[in-house]
């Protein structure tokens, strides 16, 4: 198996190498920080074109991890669409395959700081979701346990240089890499990551195999 397996407050998880979490023991699937629209909202607000392809990218990526997982629910943790505007300039195709993936399962928006009001794009909106002993909201809280979360994209450096998208774990919470194409991240050594992370946590990287790497040596 490809996938880092973790236990959060009781709860079977599995970090997957795409940079989702799933709870097969509910059929949870869990993403965050699509940002879709991404290159739209850069067009609009810099001038600046872009290869308008992450959208289709991005949803292609949730495509095949739906296929192969069937959830019976998908949460999405926030920062979906890279703001309000990015979310209703989907042409019908992306409308259409949205529509597809939502069709027969509970779908969840969690409100986070790019997206924080509803959009018309079907699925529950939600400021943040307790199910069971976990919490998922978008942006971690420095007192939570078993709290799922994204928001900093986090990512790790490679010791050839360069770096990687990476889930960050401890006893306490997990918080997930972007799942979007053409996102940033925060490197993992970063004061606002190192204050809400134990110093006996976990750092996975995402790729071909789910890596895990241990906090205190991630940069």
């Amino acid at each position: 198996m490809n996938a880092h397996i973790l236990t959060l407050s009781g709860v079977s998880l599995h970090a997957l190498p795409s940079g989702a979490l799933w709870a097969p023991d509910t059929g949870t699937l869990t993403v965050s920080d699509l940002h879709l629209g991404k290159s739209d909202r850069i067009a609009r607000r810099r001038g600046i074109m872009l290869p308008p392809y992450e959208t289709r990218a991005t949803l292609d990526k949730l495509d095949t991890l739906i296929e192969t997982h069937e959830p019976q629910r998908v949460i999405c943790l926030g920062d979906s669409f890279d703001d309000i505007d990015a979310a209703n300039s989907l042409d019908e195709v992306e409308k259409m395959q949205l529509a597809r993936q939502q069709a027969g399962r509970d779908w969840i928006w969690i409100e986070g700081n790019h997206d924080p009001g509803p959009v018309d794009l079907g699925g529950r909106h939600l400021k943040e979701l307790a199910c069971g002993p976990l919490t998922y909201r978008h942006i971690a809280e420095t007192d939570a346990t078993g709290e799922i979360s994204g928001h900093y994209h986090p990512k790790c450096g490679l010791p050839r240089g360069g770096s990687r998208p990476a889930f960050l774990i401890d006893a306490a919470r997990v918080i997930l890499p972007a799942f979007g194409a053409f996102t940033g991240g925060l490197r993992a050594s970063h004061p606002a990551l190192q204050a809400l992370m134990s110093k006996d946590a976990t750092a996975v990287l995402t790729g071909k195999k789910a890596m895990p790497v241990p906090f205190a040596a991630t940069r």
